[in-house]
Order: C-alpha cells, then structure tokens, then sequence
C-alpha cells in the first residue's frame, strides 16, 4: 500500500501540470455557442456575429448550436450541464435573470450553475403607439389612461418578457390599468398595434424603427436609464417617471466551474471585439449597443435584475409562456 502511495503522489503535480498546460494552450479545438433561439432571428444573428469575430481572434471554429424552447431554459441547461472546460459557451438573454422567479422549476440553479462571462451589448425597449391613438407623449398618455382606466391595452413578445415585466413597472409606479395582452413574439404583436386591434405595443427599437421611420407606429418613449447615443431623439421613461427603466441584454455564459483564465481571456476577448469599429458598428447595425463587460460586472448585472424583476414578476402575477 505504502509504494503504490509513494507511485501516485509524483502523478498529482503531473496531473495539476498537465491540466494548467491545457488551460494555456485554450482553445486547441472548436467551441460550441448555444444560442436559445432558432436560426433567422436578431438574437441568433447577433451570436453568430459574436462567434465569427471569436473564432478570428482564437483561431478554432465557434460553432453556434441553435436550442430553443421553454423561455431559453433548454440551451441555458446545455451550458449548465456541459463539462467546465470553456469548450461549451452560451448566449443568455434578459430572461436569464427573469426565469428563476418566473419559473419554479428550473432544471438548474442560475447562480451556482452558471459563470457570468460578459455582457456583449444592450437592446433598447421602445413603448409605441398606433399612429391614431391621440396622444404625443408619454405624459398624455398617462393622462389618457387615468381618465380612461382599462379601457387602453398593449401588446407585448410574451409573458414574463423584459418588455412585458418593465412595462408592469411603469404601472406599478404611475397606478394607471392598461391591459396586458401578450403575443408569442414580437411579429404579431406589431401586425395587430398597426392594424388597430390594439393601440400601444411594448417592443425593441431596432425592430420598431423602420416602422416608425414609415408612419406605422408612433414613439411614445423608450425605457433606457438614459438617451442613448443611437436614438437621441425620443424620450425615455425616466424623464416623465423617475425610477423606470429596463433594457433588454445579451451576454455569454459559461458552466460553473470554469478555470478563471479562461473566463478572464472570453471575457477580454469579448471587450477587445467590442471595442473594434467594424464589429461595434455592425452590432449597432443589429439594434445592439456595445459593452463587453467583464465576468465581475455581468454577475452583478444578472443579480441586480433578478432582485429587480422578482417583485415586478410577483405583483403582475406574469406566468411563463
């Protein structure tokens, strides 16, 4: 017993070597992206924009791996359950900090399973209006809607969407009744704001702009903290109701237990592409504002909006789609 003893110690420092080898010499193979959404749409485009600049600087393909389904909780349980090894990354998106309140049963803990590796960008929500609704602002349309209470609805993507549960803020701090009448998806609901079946409509600027820009919808306010650089012209929310504000995210995420040099090199990797004119620009180009955050920052990010969202998710009695 005592010389097989004395054979395996000298493997530990080996083993410890050989794996520090690895972590030096990541990635020497190619790295799967799970994106929780189907193949077409901004969110997958914006993650394979992500996994292209990734693979020029890495030199190994980023293979993106569509997963959708149950409110990104299938992809978000890949990342979760894949081996920490950094060859497994996700996309997560603002329901990554929505579902632990909405969903009950989550195949997996959001704080402990899951490494916050980088915000990559932030999307402004935008509330529109039918162009006939006879309000310029968001000051008249508050107004409109004491005087008329429940008598005014607004579309949204979804149940328990970032553009749903910010738009339930705004409710809770101003007392007004608008009703919620939630789509499957931002198509539809935009069809039936322009066709006149409902008058206002929860939305992402980037997909409202071009809209806009044709006379179909009118701009009532946007939700970002403040005006952003891309869209100086509209107001936001905070400007008529001080404390309202929510932006729509994406980051990537790694399994817990990642090595932290890895983390760390995603993470700068990330910020480094961020910073390149011809990415920012055609992530600008995609309604994505750019961040690159670093893995310290996101964590807080993603724990600050759980504690957000819960009393929001709570009082407006939202249910997952």
């Amino acid at each position: 017993m005592k010389n097989r003893m004395r054979l395996a110690l000298p493997l530990i420092p080996l083993v410890a070597a050989s794996w520090a080898r690895a972590q030096d010499g990541w990635p020497n193979r190619p790295v799967r992206l799970i994106v929780p959404f189907p193949p077409g749409g901004s969110t997958d485009a914006q993650g394979r924009l992500l996994a292209q600049k990734l693979s020029d600087l890495w030199g190994q393909p980023v293979i993106v791996d569509n997963r959708p389904g149950a409110g990104a909780v299938l992809a978000t349980n890949v990342v979760a359950k894949a081996p920490p090894d950094g060859y497994t990354l996700g996309i997560a998106v603002s329901s990554h900090a929505i579902n632990p309140t909405l969903r009950s049963d989550l195949p997996y803990d959001t704080l402990k399973d899951l490494q916050p590796v980088s915000e990559v960008g932030v999307q402004h929500i935008i509330l529109d209006a039918n162009p006939s609704l006879p309000v310029r602002n968001l000051a008249e349309l508050l107004d409109l809607a004491r005087r008329q209470p429940g008598s005014l609805s607004y579309a949204s993507p979804g149940s328990g969407t970032a553009h749903h549960l910010v738009m339930e803020l705004l409710k809770a701090k101003t007392g007004v009744n608008i009703v919620h009448v939630p789509y499957r998806g931002g198509a539809p609901a935009q069809q039936d704001v322009m066709g006149g079946q409902v008058p206002l409509l929860m939305d992402t600027y980037y997909a409202s702009a071009g809209l806009i820009k044709a006379g179909k919808l009118k701009p009532i306010a946007l939700f970002s903290p403040e005006r952003p650089a891309s869209v100086p012209d509209i107001p936001v929310v905070a400007e008529t109701v001080a404390g309202v504000s929510g932006q729509s995210s994406i980051g990537v995420i790694a399994p817990a237990g990642t090595p932290a040099s890895i983390v760390q090199k995603i993470s700068a990797d990330i910020a480094r592409a961020a910073r390149t004119p011809e990415f920012a620009q055609k992530l600008l180009e995609m309604g994505l504002d750019p961040v690159g955050s670093t893995p310290h920052e996101y964590d807080q990010r993603i724990r600050a909006d759980i504690l957000k969202w819960a009393p929001v998710i709570r009082a407006s009695g939202a249910k997952a789609d």
